[in-house]
C-alpha cells in the first residue's frame, strides 16, 4: 500500500526543490494571508511552474470566493483545491461544478461529534483531509502544530481517500499510520524551524519516515 505524503504551505524555490527531490506525492500552497505561510499569486506562479508534473500541486484555500478561486487556479493551476475552511456541502458541489477540480476537505476534528457531517462532506469531495481543531482564538484553522485523538478515527467506515493531519513530524508518523490506517499523511509546521519556515533537513526526515512507515504497512 502506497502512503500519500503531502508537504504543504511551501513558499520558496529551495524548499520546494527539496521536498520534490525528497518524493513529496503532493506540494501544498497557501492561499490565506493570515497564514505564515500565504504565498502570492506571483510566487505561486514561479512554484507551480516548478512542480509541475513533478507531484501533485494543491492550493489550500479557507472560505475563498469564486473570484480568488479563479485567480488562483488561472496562476497555480492546481490539480487539487483543498478547502479548510467552514464551507458547505453545497459550497463544494458549486465549486466543482465551476471549475471541474478535484476537492479536498479538511475536516477538523476533537470530539466524536466533529464526524457528524463527514456523511455529507464525503459525498461530494473526492479526499477527506481530518485536521486537528483549532482553538476558539486562532487566527487560523490548522497549520497550527496540534494533534488530536488519532483513536477518533480507529473504527471510520470510509470509501473515500483520506488523509491525516495535525502536529505531524518524522517521530510520529507511523503511529498516525497505525492507529488511523490512513493513507497518505500532510505536514506543515512540524518540518518548519519557525512559523512559516520550512527546515529542509526536516522535510527530508519526514519524508525518510514516511517511506519507512510505508514499508511496515506492507509487512
Amino acid at each position: 500500500m502506497s502512503l500519500l505524503v503531502k508537504i504543504c504551505g511551501l513558499s520558496t524555490r529551495e524548499t520546494l526543490d527539496v521536498a520534490l527531490g525528497a518524493g513529496a506525492d503532493m506540494v501544498g500552497f497557501v492561499f490565506f494571508p493570515p497564514s505564515p505561510r500565504h504565498v502570492s499569486l506571483e510566487t505561486a506562479r514561479e512554484l507551480g511552474k516548478q512542480a509541475k508534473g513533478r507531484a501533485v500541486k494543491v492550493a489550500l484555500t479557507v472560505d475563498a470566493d469564486d473570484a480568488t478561486l479563479e485567480n488562483i487556479v488561472e496562476t497555480l493551476r492546481p490539480d487539487i483545491l483543498q478547502l479548510h475552511g467552514k464551507e458547505t456541502t453545497a459550497r463544494l458541489r458549486d465549486i466543482k461544478a465551476k471549475f471541474g477540480l478535484p476537492l479536498m476537505k479538511a475536516l477538523p476534528v476533537e470530539t466524536a461529534a466533529d464526524l457528524v457531517p463527514l456523511a455529507g462532506y464525503a459525498a461530494v469531495a473526492d479526499r477527506i483531509l481530518f485536521d486537528a481543531r483549532a482553538p476558539k482564538d486562532a487566527t487560523r484553522p490548522g497549520g497550527l502544530g496540534a494533534v488530536f485523538d488519532w483513536r477518533l478515527l480507529e473504527t471510520l467506515d470510509l470509501e473515500l481517500p483520506f488523509m491525516v493531519s495535525g502536529g505531524l513530524n518524522a517521530s510520529n508518523i507511523a503511529e498516525a499510520v497505525r492507529v488511523t490506517r490512513a493513507g497518505g499523511v500532510d505536514v506543515s509546521s512540524g518540518v518548519e524551524c519557525s512559523p512559516g519556515v520550512k527546515d529542509p533537513d526536516m522535510i527530508r526526515d519526514f519524508i525518510r519516515a514516511a517511506r519507512a512507515t510505508e514499508e511496515l504497512m506492507v509487512r
